[in-house]
């Protein structure tokens, strides 16, 4: 059976290898492709605001990372980052990562969520993102530089997460 929980440090064993063959790739995160175990750790696990794991019988097969993405006036919108295993694409753990994502956004008490760089080529992600709700709000053209596409656009997603008040 497939649970979402709370990652501890005991799980970066776990998640080090799907980090780190996800953006060794190059093809999705803007992260340096020889980022070390220990830049991860901090990244994935240490930086955020609260870190989550996927797991399948025992086995960790994803995980995301929730935090807020801006101080002060914007302290109310969050960013996440998602990573599935490549043997584990294709079950349904994105989504249900990002559904349990949201929730813990309003939880947490974020009202926006927002993707900050999603590469345009990255178009199961974007398949999926918009399925969810989530609106593309703007396009950086050529700022994601593709490991075999070269220079391709980036874009911004956003999703406001609190129900519209209800009209009198």
């Amino acid at each position: 059976m497939m649970g979402i929980r709370a990652a501890n440090e005991r799980d970066f064993d776990s998640i080090w290898p799907i980090f780190r063959d996800i953006v060794a790739a190059g093809d999705t995160y803007a992260y340096p492709r020889d980022t070390t175990r220990e830049e991860a750790m901090d990244i994935w696990l240490t930086a955020p605001r609260q870190t989550f794991v996927a797991d399948l019988d025992g086995r960790i097969l994803g995980t995301y990372y929730i935090k807020t993405n801006q101080a002060g006036p914007g302290d109310h919108v969050c960013n996440c980052g998602y990573m599935v295993s490549p043997s584990a694409r294709g079950q349904g753990l994105a989504t249900a990562m990002c559904e349990h994502s949201q929730q813990v956004a309003r939880d947490l008490g974020y009202e926006a969520m927002q993707f900050n760089f999603v590469a345009a080529t990255n178009l199961g992600a974007l398949r999926l993102w918009h399925s969810l709700g989530f609106d593309t709000v703007g396009r950086l053209p050529k700022a994601f530089n593709h490991p075999t596409r070269g220079y391709v656009d980036a874009l911004v997603l956003y999703k406001w997460l609190q129900q519209p008040e209800a009209t009198r």
